[in-house]
């Protein structure tokens, strides 16, 4: 049996352990798992581009277990009322194969993308940063912010998106959380005395949603929405100028900010957390996050979700896998 979570299940989890301690536990768990980044069998995911968007697989495994991510990109979705990203997920046990969690990941790819963000903002920003914007309040906007929120004192929230749609929809998801929400005419302005930027868009090519002389001393920035080759969000005279880390590097070569020059990453996010390599050195320093998502953090997150579902009970038990009395005998089931 297979234990199966629908988005009615992920709902339901959050709704009793709430979203700001699932945010702190699926942080820590981040943490814990990038901390142990060298037990990890690791490779680029495999991505087949078609005219209309990208289909990916994204596996990794330690010693226990193995998960993999189907997920697509597909940004005329919209136009169709459709979501541009969905996403399934597996888990299995790695000393027999057998599968343990079949899971929905379109809503645990926005809480670990979020959860992800946080944790490097961790490391990279100023620690009593409290004003925070974002450019791109389309699906992944309000994980961002409140994942934030988990770790940094965030009162301040900036916001900016070419369609007004959506910059309402984000007013009102947020309205309830304790936060001075600004609502931004253009992108300049929502970089304006910020002390974290994301930027979340879905813009196709290279796009300078950030200009470089937006860029004062001391901000952070996660840039989220560059995932594909040929797809960047920054200004390339940003990079230069900027303490740059990625999640691995193979990946984020094709698909990162740093497909424009990758001359001056610093580290890898697993450096900063096991303490190799240190993080922000001081409130001057510019910094960016270049986060193309890795299947590390499906990883962590289908693990977390599997303890809590037991725990929690949640979720339903299915018969995915033949039970055979006599093993040889898988035509007896027909």
């Amino acid at each position: 049996m297979v234990k199966v979570i629908t988005v009615s299940d992920i709902k339901k989890l959050i709704d009793q352990i709430g979203l700001k301690n699932f945010f702190s536990g699926l942080i820590a768990s981040l943490e814990k798992e990038y901390s142990r980044w060298e037990e990890f069998e690791k490779s680029p995911r495999h991505a087949i581009h078609t005219h209309d968007g990208v289909i990916e697989l994204m596996p990794t495994a330690d010693d226990d277990y193995y998960s993999f991510k189907y997920v697509n990109g597909h940004p005329n979705n919209a136009k169709q009322k459709k979501l541009t990203v969905i996403a399934l997920g597996l888990l299995s046990d790695v000393n027999n194969g057998y599968p343990l969690l079949l899971s929905e990941m379109t809503l645990l790819t926005a809480l670990r993308t979020g959860a992800t963000s946080a944790l490097a903002s961790k490391y990279l920003a100023k620690k009593n940063s409290k004003v925070m914007g974002i450019i791109g309040t389309g699906a992944q906007s309000e994980f961002q912010i409140l994942a934030h929120k988990t770790v940094f004192p965030i009162e301040t929230v900036k916001y900016f998106d070419i369609d007004p749609e959506a910059m309402k929809k984000f007013q009102h998801n947020l309205k309830d959380q304790d936060l001075k929400l600004i609502a931004c005419n253009n992108a300049e302005s929502v970089v304006d005395s910020c002390d974290i930027i994301t930027t979340a868009t879905a813009a196709k090519g290279h796009v300078d949603i950030l200009k470089n002389e937006w860029i004062k001393a001391g901000m952070h920035i996660n840039g989220i929405g560059g995932d594909c080759p040929g797809k960047t969000e920054l200004d390339k005279n940003i990079l230069s100028r900027t303490k740059i880390v990625v999640e691995y590097f193979p990946q984020s070569k094709i698909e990162g900010e740093i497909q424009q020059t990758d001359d001056e990453v610093y580290a890898e996010l697993w450096e900063l957390i096991s303490g190799k390599k240190t993080g922000r050195n001081d409130n001057d320093e510019i910094t960016l996050f270049d986060s193309v998502g890795f299947a590390l953090e499906d990883f962590a997150i289908l693990k977390l979700i599997h303890e809590l579902s037991v725990k929690n009970n949640i979720g339903s038990e299915m018969d995915l896998i033949p039970a055979l009395k006599d093993t040889k005998n898988l035509f007896g089931v027909l």
